[in-house]
């Protein structure tokens, strides 16, 4: 119950900053919310939208630019209902040369297609309602 007014920031590294931002904002849409530069040793962006409860942070760290390979079970899940919108989507990603990967869960496979972003984290754009 304390958690139902919170704000979701999911925070991902990156080893590469200038391709993660083409993957997050040109592929996926997201927009730049904020952004920082040496903070601790950390660069950043934060991604979203400003009406929406969740964000999604990108840091590349100086001191250890090189980042672990990420599990195919690591996801980050979009629910897109409208039909259009998701083959928009979808249709820019593969525009842009991002290609789909096989889900370890053939469950995304279904109704949805999964991208790679370029440290290997994976992004899923389901064409369905919310699965809760």
């Amino acid at each position: 119950m304390e958690l139902a007014g919170a704000k979701l920031r999911i925070a991902r590294p990156t080893s590469d900053m200038a391709a993660a931002k083409r993957f997050y904002m040109n592929g996926l849409g997201l927009e730049l919310l904020g952004s920082f530069e040496d903070h601790g040793g950390f660069d950043g962006i934060t991604l979203g939208f400003a009406s929406q409860s969740f964000h999604l942070e990108i840091t590349y760290e100086h001191a250890a630019p090189e980042i672990s390979p990420p599990s195919p079970e690591d996801l980050i899940v979009f629910y897109v209902e409208d039909k259009a919108a998701w083959q928009r989507i979808v249709d820019r990603m593969k525009s842009l040369g991002y290609e789909a990967v096989k889900s370890s869960n053939s469950y995304w496979d279904v109704t949805g297609i999964t991208f790679a972003d370029p440290d290997g984290f994976r992004v899923v754009l389901e064409n369905a309602a919310s699965g809760i």
